[in-house]
Order: C-alpha cells, then structure tokens, then sequence
C-alpha cells in the first residue's frame, strides 16, 4: 500500500479502537456512545467544558451533543451553569455520580495506550507526540485554507 493509504488506515484503526474502549463503556454503564465520549472529553480535557467545544474537538453533530447532554443531566452525571461573562455560553460539568464511569476510562485508555505504544521507547513516544502536533497545526492551517472550519 501507499503511505497515504497505510497513513490513513493507521487513523481509521486508532479511531475504531478508541471508540470500541467508548462502546464498552458505554455498554458497562448503560450510556450511548455519544454519552461515553462526552463523559470521556470532559474528563480528559479541563478547560474545555462546553458543548461547542465538545463539537467542535470530537467532529460530533450539534443535534447528537445536544441530546446527549439533555440525557446525562437527566441521569444527574452532569450540571450546566452559565458563564459569567458571556451569558449566551454554557459550561459543562460532572457530577460525582460520574466518578466510577471516570475510574474506568482512565483505566481502559492507560490500556489503550499501552496497546497503541507497545514496543515504543520513551524516546520514540514523545517524537510521536511531537510529530503528531505538528500534522494537528499543519492540518488545521490547511483546513482554514480550504474554508473547511
């Protein structure tokens, strides 16, 4: 296969088992997907608490976030409270209530990652990471290029 293919398959294959450690979570506490990733970004992402933000960084439907955050608050692992400053946005929070379901995402990603960096050195995980930035900047300057954002 080409580069650009194999680079692309790589992307699909990390996303597909990302979202199947998601799915169990899902599974285990009776959440959706959309649920789970929520619940997962607001946990791993501090700072970032809205749900634009949310659509934003995850690439997810207004509608989908939109009801799932109506759902979570139902279920009373989330809160919402006004800005401030801003009245028109809305931060997120999770409730205690949520701190199981945030025991096992930590857990199943630190397997995550282990599984994904198997054989890597310290060394060779951080030039990933590095190099990894770089595609995100670069991407994201070409997308604003091409009027995609």
């Amino acid at each position: 296969m080409g580069r650009t293919t194999d680079f692309l398959v790589n992307l699909r294959r990390i996303i597909k088992l990302h979202e199947s450690v998601l799915k169990q979570i899902g599974e285990r506490f009776g959440l959706s997907l959309t649920e789970a990733k929520i619940i997962s970004f607001l946990h791993n992402n501090p700072g970032k608490d809205t749900a634009a933000d949310i659509v934003e960084l995850r690439m997810l439907s207004k509608g989908n976030v939109s009801q799932a955050v109506e759902s979570l608050i139902q279920k009373s692992l989330l809160e919402r409270e006004q800005d401030r400053d801003d009245r028109r946005k809305i931060h997120l929070f999770l409730t205690s209530k949520t701190k199981p379901i945030t025991d096992c995402v930590d857990c199943l990603f630190q397997q995550f990652y282990k599984e994904i960096f198997d054989g890597f050195s310290d060394e060779e995980r951080e030039l990933f990471h590095k190099i990894n930035n770089h595609i995100g900047q670069n991407t994201a300057i070409a997308m604003i290029r091409r009027g995609l954002q």
